[in-house]
C-alpha cells in the first residue's frame, strides 16, 4: 500500500457510548472505569486512524454533554462522518457543526452503512450491510457486518478488510 493510499483510508466503528458509565456493566466492557474506557477509545482511534483518513461512525458515539464531545472530536485523527444512531437525539444542526457530514445511512461501493441493521428483504441490491447497534451480538447472516466497538476491539475497522472478505465469497 502506498503512503498516499495509507493516508486516505475509510474506516468504520459504532457504539462508542463515550461517557456512558452504565455501558460498562450493560455490555460487560473490559474497563474498570468510564474514564479508562474513554481514554482507550481515543487512544485506539488515533493509533488506527491517520490524519488523512475518513471514519464513518455508525451511531451512538457520545453519551456526554456537547462541550465534552467537541473536546473529544478535536483530539481525533481523520475526518469524521456520523450515521445517526438511536441515541443521537440532538437536532441535525447541532451535529453538522462538528462532523464532516451527518446522514441516516450511507452507500459506499455497493455496501449500505446504517446504525441499525436493515431488513433482510432490503439487502438484495447491496453486497452487505455494515452496521452497529447490536454491540457484542452479531446476526447469523454473512450479509451483515457488525462494527460495534465490542466486536472490533474498540478500534476502527478498515474498509479494505471488509471489502476483501466479501470479494472472496
Amino acid at each position: 500500500m502506498s503512503e498516499q493510499q495509507a493516508a486516505n483510508r475509510k474506516l468504520y466503528i459504532s457504539d462508542w457510548h463515550y461517557g456512558h458509565n452504565n455501558i460498562l456493566a450493560f455490555d460487560n466492557r473490559p474497563f474498570k472505569t468510564v474514564e479508562e474506557m474513554n481514554a482507550t477509545l481515543v487512544e485506539r482511534w488515533n493509533a488506527a486512524v491517520h490524519p488523512g483518513d475518513t471514519v464513518y461512525v455508525l451511531g451512538d458515539m457520545f453519551w456526554c454533554n456537547m462541550q465534552e464531545a467537541i473536546s473529544v472530536l478535536n483530539q481525533l485523527n481523520g475526518q469524521v462522518f456520523l450515521i445517526k444512531g438511536n441515541h443521537d437525539t440532538l437536532k441535525l444542526g447541532q451535529y453538522q457543526k462538528y462532523f464532516k457530514d451527518v446522514r441516516a445511512y450511507w452507500i459506499l461501493d455497493k455496501f449500505i452503512l446504517s446504525h441499525i441493521p436493515i431488513h433482510p428483504e432490503s439487502l438484495s441490491r447491496w453486497k452487505a450491510n455494515i452496521h452497529g447497534h447490536l454491540h457484542g451480538n452479531s446476526l447469523n447472516d454473512p450479509r451483515y457486518k457488525n462494527v460495534s466497538v465490542e466486536v472490533v476491539n474498540y478500534t476502527p475497522l478498515d474498509f479494505e478488510e471488509i471489502r476483501s472478505s466479501y470479494e472472496m465469497v
